[in-house]
């Protein structure tokens, strides 16, 4: 149903790919958008080890919240800030992409939850990230991508 990557020999492993998701701050999702164009924008996330989902939170209404309400099928592209070898001028990148399916969370706690934990991505300021929850968490909406395939690699910018 998913297609592996060509070059195998620049596969990463699986915990390279969550470590990838962990740590990095944003990616690009992409969702099928209106006339059926494909529409990706970058997002902060959170991925939870947990339950192996990633979070994404947004405001209620939008072009993103429209096209996973119409199509529930997502792609999402995480890439690393790479490093060079000593004595090369090319970067080394290490991408995820993760495809899988959107739900919406409903619960206000749950979402509050989450908001902290995407939140401690940022800033350990807890006043500030209550803050905010309090001022704008019950108009934010929070959705998750739950992963059925997964591919990551490494690719050299020569």
């Amino acid at each position: 149903m998913f297609r592996e990557i060509t070059r195998s020999h620049k596969a990463l492993p699986r915990e390279e790919c969550l470590e990838i998701l962990r740590n990095e701050k944003r990616g690009v999702l992409s969702l099928i958008g209106d006339n059926g164009y494909p529409y990706g924008m970058p997002l902060n996330h959170f991925y939870n080890d947990e339950d192996g989902r990633i979070y994404f939170h947004s405001g209620m209404e939008g072009h993103k919240v429209d096209s996973f309400r119409k199509d529930d099928k997502a792609s999402f592209c995480v890439y690393d800030g790479g490093y060079r070898n000593e004595g090369d001028w090319a970067l080394n990148i290490r991408s995820v992409i993760v495809f899988g399916r959107i739900v919406e969370i409903d619960d206000k706690e749950e979402i509050f939850r989450i908001s902290r934990l995407l939140s401690h991505k940022f800033t350990l300021d807890d006043g500030y990230i209550e803050d905010e929850i309090r001022k704008h968490g019950y108009r934010t909406l929070m959705f998750a991508l739950i992963p059925e395939h997964m591919t990551g690699k490494i690719v050299k910018e020569s």
